[in-house]
C-alpha cells in the first residue's frame, strides 16, 4: 500500500549548519503521528520541507506516490492543495469573519478570489460546506464573529474548520494548541483528533506534551539534532525514551562545550 507521505534520507544545510541530517520515514494512510523534540532539533525545517517550503540539500519526499521534491509548478500546487495545515497562530484574517474565513479553505479549488469570499458569489455548494465544516466544529453560531470577537479556542477551531473545507488527505499540524491554556488546548486537540478518525486522514502534528503525545497518537516520531532517534508505535515507546529526546545535544547548532554547560 502507498504511504501517504514516504521520506528518505532527507538533507537540508543552511550554509555549513546541516539541519536535516538523514531522515527517513514512512506514515501510513490514516495514521496520526505526533513529532517530538525539542526546540532547535529541526522540527519546523522538517515540517516544511513536507510541502516544499524547503529546498532539499539531497532526498526525497513522496505525498500519496507524487515526488514532492522535484514537483514543480501545477504539480506543486495539487499536491499542496491535498494537504491541510493547523498552525500554532491561526492566521485568520481579521477583517473577515468566521463564515468567511473558513470559505477561503475552497480558493485553491475554484480560483476564488478575496471578494468571492467577501460578496456571496461563491458557489452555492461551497456556503453550505463551510456553514457545515463551521457546524463540524462547534461554531455554526458565530459564523458572524470576526477573530477578534473570538477567543483563542474558538478562533482555533475556525481554522481547523478552514482545513477541513479544504479537503485535504493529510493534516499537517504545527503546535496546534501552544497558544491555548491547558482546558482549550485539550478540547482543541480532542477535536482535532477526533475529526482526522472520522475523515480517515493522515496527520503530522507537533506536540511539546509528552503526556499528551502519548495519550492520542499511534506513533511518534522523535527527533534529536536534525535526526530521527524514535519511530516507533505509541505502543512501545517508554516515557524515558521520550524525555531523552530533551536532554544532552538536542539542537543542531549546538555545540559540545554548550552541552556540558
Amino acid at each position: 500500500m502507498t504511504p501517504a507521505i514516504a521520506a528518505k534520507d532527507l538533507r537540508v544545510s543552511y550554509g555549513k549548519l546541516d539541519v536535516l541530517r538523514g531522515v527517513s520515514f514512512d506514515m501510513a494512510e490514516g495514521q496520526g503521528v505526533v513529532l517530538l523534540g525539542a526546540n532547535g532539533c529541526g522540527k519546523s525545517t522538517l515540517m516544511r520541507s513536507l510541502n516544499g517550503l524547503e529546498k532539499l540539500k539531497s532526498g526525497m519526499i513522496h505525498v500519496h506516490g507524487e515526488e514532492l521534491s522535484t514537483a514543480r509548478g501545477r504539480q506543486l500546487r495539487q499536491i499542496r492543495r491535498g494537504m491541510g495545515y493547523v498552525f500554532q497562530q491561526f492566521n485568520l484574517v481579521p477583517q473577515l469573519n468566521a463564515f468567511q474565513n473558513v470559505l477561503l479553505g475552497a480558493m485553491g479549488r475554484h480560483k476564488m478570489g478575496l471578494l468571492s469570499c467577501l460578496s456571496l458569489t461563491a458557489p452555492a455548494h461551497e456556503r453550505e460546506r463551510a456553514l457545515h465544516c463551521l457546524e463540524r466544529v462547534g461554531m455554526a453560531d458565530r459564523a458572524l464573529h470576526r477573530p477578534s470577537e473570538l477567543s483563542g479556542g474558538q478562533q482555533q477551531r475556525v481554522a481547523i474548520a478552514r482545513m477541513l473545507m479544504q479537503a485535504p488527505r493529510v493534516v499537517v499540524a504545527d503546535e496546534p494548541i501552544a497558544s491555548l491554556d491547558p482546558k482549550a488546548g485539550r478540547e482543541v486537540l480532542d477535536l482535532l483528533w477526533r475529526i482526522v478518525r472520522e475523515e480517515g486522514l493522515t496527520m503530522l502534528c507537533t506536540l511539546h506534551h509528552l503526556e499528551l503525545a502519548q495519550e492520542y497518537a499511534d506513533r511518534i516520531l522523535g527527533m534529536k539534532a536534525g535526526q530521527i532517534e524514535i519511530d516507533a508505535a505509541i505502543a512501545d515507546t517508554r516515557t524515558d525514551q521520550l524525555n531523552a529526546l530533551y536532554t544532552g545535544m538536542t539542537r543542531v547548532d549546538a555545540k559540545p562545550t554548550e552541552v556540558a554547560a
